[in-house]
């Protein structure tokens, strides 16, 4: 279709407009006759923020710049109104849309559809204003610039609008709010002009303000920051830290899903009843999944460091330690883990996440929890449960440690829960880093919850270039696919595959959420590790300010809230003018970074305190170095202008290759079904083709196998044959003759768990050699299917391939891929009723890549 494209609007409504906002939900009241209209009524009110002024550009908040006077946990939601930026026509003559920048106006003169783009991710429902509308119209909202593709048997985002006296309005739950960027207008039928006099999303919010903030010399680094707190500030909703998931059922708070949404939440808006709050919430839940228990654990340790609420600490012991207890029980026998993670390596979910990598990772998470809660035990006075927490994980790292070689089936993840015990000697960790944190794509998971654990244990391991390089590239990426808050999961090759904004593949966790509060734990680590700022007793009654700005950093600055007020920090390594503000009430550790030179002087409120050794000073108590900082000890409370002379240079930062173990050869879209004489000629598999999911297939010598996995019944994906007997040539030919008697035949999945829908499909080969296999993907029966497609190690489930997606495959299309281990390919819907395989043929490994376009 062609598209017009609009210039933005101006798009906060406010004032006027918000009180006819809360007239027209009473409004509901008066026309609707469903029970949750006059709830919402009153539960959201307009917004009752002061506007300061004060925007930041680094931030995707279309509020930012609102400030309430004294937001509380009890706190309702709010509302506000938002203009559309951009929008698209799908017919230049169906639509007048001159008017419509200056003052909303659309005049309708045909059939067709109008997208509107709201420039950002929102919590909102859609609605628009028509005196007099005249057909049949519907309404959609998207994440991503296209309609939502969901199964039948999920709920739509497409459908007829509530009528609300001249206001049409998308009701898609009883809550009204979905994740939405996009939105559309379609006309379905048209008899006689109409018009449009009003777009809107009317959005939710928490009342919460940004009492802390960050910025870097890296503008990628300090946009994540901000759209991490955006992410999680979206998902505050009116009882708890839950998620606005646009087609999920699970829109609630789980308890280890919030652990990182709660940690980036307090140095974002230092909300700390909010926590409290959602830490109560949470404290009960039991769904299945131990690791969540323990992440519970660590986020009422995070929140005691943050508050010093000894009280609300004392109050969940029991609570907690029942679930360090239950760990300790499990420990070692492999327990039924449910859930480590989306992360192939960790078991992909729900599929099998009791393989040895998650297994050997509940281990370490374990021992880690025990310590830290032994330590929170020991600062909150009670000796007793900090010697029984602390014997609990120094009695199993020391029976790991018998064996010298303990590490060495670890992989990404259970490394990086080892790492973060805190627990392990120079050269073990030397030792996991060179196994695991060295390949840029596999340093990477493929959940956004799981690598905040990598970025911790990059941090203990002082690699923090490596981690700012893998954070540009998971959550940066995220920000260059043209997100506005942080995915549930995501892998930096969709960028190439996926247009901007464009639907993402629906993996192993199902309908793939753009907004996720639980990719939010990197701003609490941007602001920990980057801007240094951390408690180092209770209630921030003692801290550290560490900036670690490695060789791609030049400066940072920023707050972190605290209950004794916010601590302030500001340096630059070029200039070295810095800055640091510590409340009263708290004394501080400031780290003045060398960033491999040399400092000859520091000046600190224009005094030489430091020029090789220490001057006296009242408000500093003294001085120690490393090789990384000078270290300003005992910094009362005040103001701190700090000045420091450096001499030389940091050297720089040299980034790894992006480096795939197997290569993609390319696409082929004019083959067809003739396969012979083009591929096989090593063996084939036609999936299906015998029925009843019986593959017809001759099996090249160095293959010992093909299976296929899908994660409900009877653990093999569904089948069906779509013609027996056709001379259709998109079909597959039955052998390497190509005649034209063919069955047209594909594996698929297809779930009421929307987690369904997807499959596997695994190559074992008897010995390693090199060879190349070519996937026949087919949408026999037009149903614009689009498959994405993953390769990875059989034996190690890291990732070997770029991921590539088949946009259109009515013809018949072939991927073709050249490796010389077992591999297994993961096959994902994008678009369409589900994904589909059709043929699987082997060859000597390929030397030139197919240049044969897709039509």
């Amino acid at each position: 279709m062609a598209y017009k494209i609009s210039k933005p609007v101006s798009r906060l409504f406010t004032g006027d407009s918000l009180n006819t906002a809360a007239q027209t939900l009473v409004m509901i009241c008066f026309f609707g006759s469903t029970a949750f209209s006059y709830v919402h009524a009153q539960e959201y009110p307009p917004i009752t923020a002061r506007k300061t002024g004060i925007v930041n550009s680094m931030s995707p908040d279309p509020i930012i710049d609102y400030v309430w006077a004294n937001p509380k946990a009890t706190d309702g939601l709010e509302i506000y109104q938002l203009k559309p930026v951009a929008w698209t026509v799908s017919k230049s003559g169906s639509f007048n849309t001159a008017d419509f920048k200056r003052n909303n106006h659309i005049v309708v003169n045909g059939d067709g559809e109008i997208r509107f783009d709201f420039g950002q991710t929102n919590a909102a429902w859609l609605e628009f204003d028509s005196p007099d509308l005249i057909g049949d119209i519907e309404m959609s909202i998207s994440e991503y610039n296209q309609t939502p593709d969901y199964a039948s048997n999920y709920p739509t985002k497409t459908m007829t609008p509530k009528k609300i006296g001249n206001t049409y309005r998308l009701v898609l739950n009883p809550e009204l709010y979905e994740g939405v960027r996009f939105g559309w207008i379609h006309v379905r039928s048209f008899s006689k002009r109409w018009h449009i006099t009003a777009v809107r999303l009317v959005c939710q919010t928490r009342p919460v303000n940004y009492k802390g903030s960050f910025s870097c010399s890296d503008t990628t680094l300090t946009r994540i920051w901000y759209t991490g707190a955006y992410t999680v500030k979206l998902n505050l909703l009116k009882d708890y830290l839950g998620a606005i998931l646009m087609n999920r059922g699970d829109r609630f708070s789980w308890t280890g899903d919030a652990h990182p949404a709660q940690a980036a939440s307090m140095v974002a808006f230092g909300n700390f009843d909010f926590v409290k709050k959602n830490l109560a919430y949470t404290s009960t839940q039991s769904n299945g999944i131990r690791s969540y228990a323990l992440y519970w654990v660590l986020s009422l340790i995070d929140y005691y460091k943050y508050t010093g609420d000894t009280a609300t600490l004392m109050g969940y012991l029991a609570n907690a330690c029942d679930k360090l207890d239950d760990a300790y029980k499990v420990y070692g026998s492999n327990p039924n883990l449910e859930f480590f993670g989306w992360d192939e390596r960790l078991g992909s979910g729900f599929e099998h996440p009791n393989l040895p990598e998650p297994q050997n990772a509940y281990k370490m998470l374990s021992i880690r929890v025990w310590k830290e809660f032994s330590e929170a035990m020991g600062a909150a006075g009670r000796k007793d449960l900090e010697e029984k927490y602390r014997k609990y994980a120094s009695e199993k790292i020391s029976i790991i440690k018998e064996n010298n070689a303990w590490y060495k089936d670890f992989g990404l993840h259970a490394g990086a829960d080892a790492v973060t015990t805190g627990l392990l000697t120079a050269g073990e960790k030397t030792a996991i880093y060179e196994k695991n944190f060295t390949d840029k794509v596999n340093r990477i998971s493929y959940s956004p919850f799981n690598q905040y654990f990598v970025i911790q244990a990059f941090a203990l391991m002082n690699k923090y270039d490596d981690a700012l390089s893998s954070i540009r590239d998971l959550w940066g990426g995220q920000l260059s696919y043209g997100g506005t808050t942080f995915f549930e999961d995501y892998r930096p090759s969709w960028n190439a595959v996926v247009s901007k904004n464009g639907p993402v593949p629906s993996n192993q966790c199902g309908f793939t959420s753009l907004c996720h509060p639980w990719g939010a734990g990197v701003t609490k680590w941007l602001s920990e590790e980057i801007l240094g700022i951390k408690p180092t007793s209770p209630g921030f009654a003692t801290f550290d300010i560490i900036p670690n700005l490695g060789r791609t950093l030049t400066s940072v600055s920023g707050t972190m809230p605290t209950p004794k007020g916010e601590i302030s920090a500001s340096f630059n390594v070029s200039t070295g003018i810095c800055s640091v503000s510590v409340p009263q009430g708290s004394t501080g550790r400031i780290g003045i970074p060398k960033v491999e030179k040399k400092i000859s002087t520091i000046k600190v409120n224009g005094k030489v305190i430091w020029d090789g050794k220490f001057h006296s000073t009242g408000s500093i108590s003294g001085s120690s170095e490393d090789s990384s900082f000078i270290y300003l000890k005992t910094a009362q409370a005040g103001e701190y202008k700090i000045v420091v002379t450096y001499i030389g240079s940091t050297p720089r930062y040299l980034e790894l290759e992006e480096k795939f173990a197997a290569s993609f050869v390319g696409q082929d879209s004019t083959t067809r079904g003739n396969w012979g004489g083009v591929y096989g000629k090593d063996g084939y598999v036609l999936c299906n083709y015998n029925g009843n999911g019986e593959d017809k297939q001759s099996l090249p010598s160095y293959v010992s196998s093909i299976s296929y996995y899908k994660i409900k019944g009877n653990g093999l994906p569904l089948n069906t044959i779509w013609a027996e007997s056709t001379p259709d040539t998109r079909a597959p030919s039955p052998d390497s003759t190509n005649s034209l008697s063919r069955v047209a035949a594909c594996l698929y999945a297809v779930d009421a768990d929307q987690i369904g829908y997807t499959f596997t499909s695994t190559i074992s080969l008897k010995t390693e050699r090199d060879y190349s296999v070519s996937l026949y993907f087919l949408d026999w029966d037009k149903k614009g299917r689009e498959i994405a497609v993953e390769m990875f190690d059989a034996a190690t489930s890291k990732l070997i391939a770029p991921v590539k997606i088949v946009k259109d495959c009515v013809g018949g299309a072939y991927l073709t891929y050249s490796y010389h281990k077992s591999a297994k390919f993961r096959i994902n819907m994008v678009r369409g009723d589900n994904a589909t395989l059709s043929g699987v043929f082997f060859d000597p490994k390929s030397k030139t890549a197919y240049n044969k376009k897709t039509k």
